[in-house]
């Protein structure tokens, strides 16, 4: 895949049918929403910030899913959450995600087991998580280094801005798909390119062409 920070949003739209409308879109303090009329919901990480002008005025229901979800490349973040939850509405439906080969997790597991299949694989190895997780570090504590990069920081967090130097020496890299919202997934895939990488959260759009962009588990 090009390394043109854009290529990745429009491969995710391009998949988007165009006979799909959204039913019902909502952004909340936390999560945004967007229910289509094929049954799918999607979430994304909802960031409120709207120092730039909205790219779309007024009400969402009714609109081509494909128009709704070209909102995430707005420079109105709170909107650009809009458009991120539009795609993973199509993506996190029960019949897409299966045709794109993705498989359910299996009941009963939660946000607390989301980092314990890579137990055995970050033993002693130096390793990053984008996004404080406030259960990543007791679950991956057999790393031999475990670096948290975040933007709100917290006692013991890297700055984020830290990523350009710390990732290309990762071995394992998990990045929050929240990063979509704020335009920095593609560069956090480019800078761990050598390392093993995760996408997590329920931002995350399950779609395998994110395996070309050169991610490597898509959770």
């Amino acid at each position: 895949m090009s390394s043109h920070p854009w290529e990745i949003y429009d491969a995710l739209l391009d998949g988007l049918p165009g006979d799909v409308v959204v039913r019902a879109a909502g952004r909340g303090p936390r999560w945004s929403h967007v229910l289509n009329s094929a049954g799918g919901l999607g979430s994304a990480w909802t960031m409120d910030v709207q120092s730039r002008p909205a790219l779309v005025e007024g009400p969402l229901e009714s609109r081509p899913l494909r128009d709704v979800a070209a909102l995430v490349k707005s420079w109105n973040l709170a909107e650009a959450s809009i458009g991120q939850a539009a795609i993973n509405s199509w993506y996190s439906r029960e019949e897409t995600a299966a045709a794109n080969g993705f498989e359910p997790t299996g009941e009963g597991i939660t946000w607390r087991q989301v980092f314990d299949p890579y137990r055995e694989m970050i033993v002693g190895k130096k390793v990053a998580v984008i996004g404080h997780f406030p259960f990543a570090e007791a679950a991956l504590a057999t790393a031999g280094e475990y670096i948290c990069l975040e933007r709100n920081l917290q006692p013991g967090d890297w700055p984020d801005s830290a990523c350009e130097y710390v990732l290309p020496e990762c071995d394992v890299v998990f990045i929050s798909s929240s990063s979509f919202v704020n335009k920095t997934a593609p560069r956090l895939i480019e800078l761990s390119r050598h390392a093993h990488t995760v996408l997590v959260g329920p931002s995350t759009p399950l779609n395998p062409v994110l395996f070309d962009a050169g991610v490597d588990t898509i959770t």
